[in-house]
């Protein structure tokens, strides 16, 4: 596809290796954090140690490029000499979660054309231009690692010990094969059936009790063992790089397509802050990011330590 679109276009292009990178920096990371029972994602590593990173300092030093163009569905500012990282035009495939980690100086050296498009003129657009796309599904950056069988690798690192199901107030119903293959409201593949004394309702993952490898579950996606009330961040970055302090109301994502939710943040030191959702929130993963947003505006965003659970 790129050799395709630069001879459309009468451009040259350059191919450019980063496997070696993507597996030290984004892959061996990625198994580690799963043998810890939490649950990350490439697509944000990938995107800042590679894209944004690699790429860019080979595009700038190698290649003498004053930009890089990348596909994603969001949008630049620029606004009192600081570039701000804004959604993308078409709220089905904005991709700003995914790119919270940029710094301003990474985003005034990015041009992002289709953010400011709808999904269905980028694709009538390709067919003028290029190709003609088929109708297939979104794949995550992750398939660029096509070639490396996870499961079997997470296996082998994981050593694979069965281990106990426990409902939350009950006794052993199951048993699963490593906590990295789950994630909290995950419901398939839990192997898991009615029992006597349960409802019809089906089984979610509430929680992963790693040090004695034990996966918790509930029924029912309201249970309040699987809702939050809020929870830690660490490892934060913000946009603008200015140092967070004191508190802010703004709204957060702890998952990528969901919808915005109100909350308060407060800064707990340099790189830890609580943040408290308005409601109650279901399946706040730790590994996963939280992202925050004002407006239209991409704040930044931190990996999700731990989650507050709902007081029962």
């Amino acid at each position: 596809m790129p050799r395709l679109s630069a001879t459309s276009s009468a451009l040259n292009c350059t191919p450019l290796t980063l496997l070696p990178e993507y597996w030290d920096n984004v892959f061996e990371l990625f198994l580690a954090e799963y043998k810890a029972g939490r649950t990350p994602n490439p697509d944000i590593l990938c995107n800042k140690e590679i894209k944004f990173k690699a790429f860019l300092e080979f595009a700038a030093e190698d290649l003498g490029a004053d930009y890089i163009a990348t596909g994603h569905y969001v949008r630049r500012a620029d606004v009192d000499g600081k570039s701000r990282l804004l959604r993308g035009l078409d709220s089905n495939k904005d991709q700003s979660y995914f790119l919270y980690t940029l710094s301003h100086e990474q985003i005034a050296q990015s041009l992002f054309p289709v953010g400011e498009l709808e999904n269905r003129r980028c694709v009538r657009l390709l067919k003028i231009l290029v190709w003609s796309p088929r109708r297939k599904k979104t794949l995550p950056a992750f398939a660029s690692l096509a070639n490396v069988n996870s499961a079997s690798s997470w296996a082998v690192i994981s050593r694979r010990n069965r281990a106990k199901s426990l409902p939350v107030d009950g006794d052993e119903i199951g048993e699963h094969q490593g906590l990295m293959y789950h994630t909290l409201g995950q419901r398939k593949g839990l192997g898991i059936g009615g029992t006597k004394e349960g409802t019809e309702e089906p089984w979610y993952v509430v929680d992963k009790d790693v040090e004695n490898n034990i996966l918790v579950v509930a029924q029912g996606h309201e249970h309040p063992r699987l809702m939050s009330v809020g929870l830690i961040a660490q490892q934060l970055h913000w946009v603008d790089r200015e140092p967070f302090t004191g508190t802010m109301r703004c709204t957060v994502k702890t998952r990528y397509r969901q919808t915005d939710i109100p909350c308060t943040v407060k800064a707990l030191d340099d790189d830890r802050i609580e943040v408290i959702f308005d409601e109650p929130v279901a399946a706040v993963t730790p590994g996963q990011s939280a992202v925050f947003y004002n407006g239209e505006v991409c704040l930044g965003g931190g990996i999700i330590e731990q989650r507050l659970p709902l007081p029962v």
